[in-house]
């Protein structure tokens, strides 16, 4: 946005003025944000008695995720050896 006039009040406008391109060079649209991995339609009547489709959509895609990736804990790293450090004798 560019210096707009102020108005009398000392308050100001703004309006977007400029454009950009994106990466695959297409012009960009002011405002759109980040698409959707997962689309989820916001229907109303979807959401009757505290249910969120969301929500539910997002546990699904887990759920199946877990499924092609199960958990997995990681094995524990061997203790280092710490032998020789510290205050030496002579030092003591």
């Amino acid at each position: 946005m560019s210096g707009n006039p102020p108005l009398i009040d000392g308050g100001y406008t703004s309006a977007p003025t400029f454009a950009f391109f994106e990466k695959d060079g297409t012009w960009g649209i002011e405002g759109h944000g980040v698409d959707p991995d997962i689309e989820v339609v916001d229907d109303p009547a979807r959401m009757v008695g505290g249910k969120d489709p969301q929500l539910d959509a997002a546990i699904d895609h887990m759920v199946d995720e877990l499924a092609r990736n199960p958990y997995r804990a990681p094995q524990r790293p061997k203790y280092p050896d710490r032998s020789g450090m510290g205050i030496r004798e002579e030092d003591k």
